[in-house]
């Protein structure tokens, strides 16, 4: 059975069609969870350290979000026409955007207000905090990229069931 939105196998099952996206789903809980411990951790450079740490804080964490939310929504634009191909566009997306990445930010340099240790700090918890939710919240996705549905004899089955065993002892 084809389903509306390309993918065949049992209705409901694929997670995209019956739940909106699964990618952009993915992207807002990794934005909000990194945008809060971001914020968590600006208030904690802004107050030891000044206004200067608190941004490099700020501005760090958006590069980070900004960086791996690209794939996501990828695969969310891929997943609509092709649900199955979704991770390799994922996947791809991922490589190029580590190099642009790198270019831009070795184009642009280090502004004069960045405080280095706090940017770093803020880059490597939000990457981990990022990985750690899109890690527990993909494991729990179910996508179907297989067609799994019983074949039509699998589901009469050749065996008798246990009432019908039940009845031919009398």
């Amino acid at each position: 059975m084809t389903h509306p939105h390309g993918f065949s196998g049992r209705p409901g099952v694929g997670g995209s069609a019956s739940h909106g996206s699964p990618w952009l789903r993915l992207a807002a809980q990794c934005s909000g969870a990194s945008a809060g411990a971001a914020a968590i951790l600006a208030i904690v450079a802004f107050a030891t350290t000044g206004a200067g740490a608190g941004g490099s804080v700020l501005f760090s964490a958006a590069i980070v979000i900004v960086f791996f939310a690209l794939s996501l929504i990828a695969g969310h634009l891929a997943g609509r026409n092709n649900p199955s191909g979704a991770i390799g566009v994922f996947a791809v997306v991922y490589a190029i955007k580590i190099f642009g990445f790198a270019a831009l930010l070795l184009w642009l340099g280090k502004p004069a207000w960045i405080v280095g240790p706090w940017f770093g700090a803020s880059g490597i918890v939000t990457v981990v905090v990022w990985q750690a939710v899109e890690v527990f919240a993909f494991s729990r996705l179910r996508l179907q990229i297989f067609d799994d549905a019983p074949a039509a004899s699998a589901d009469r089955g050749d065996a008798p069931s246990s009432s019908e065993e039940g009845d031919s002892h009398d």
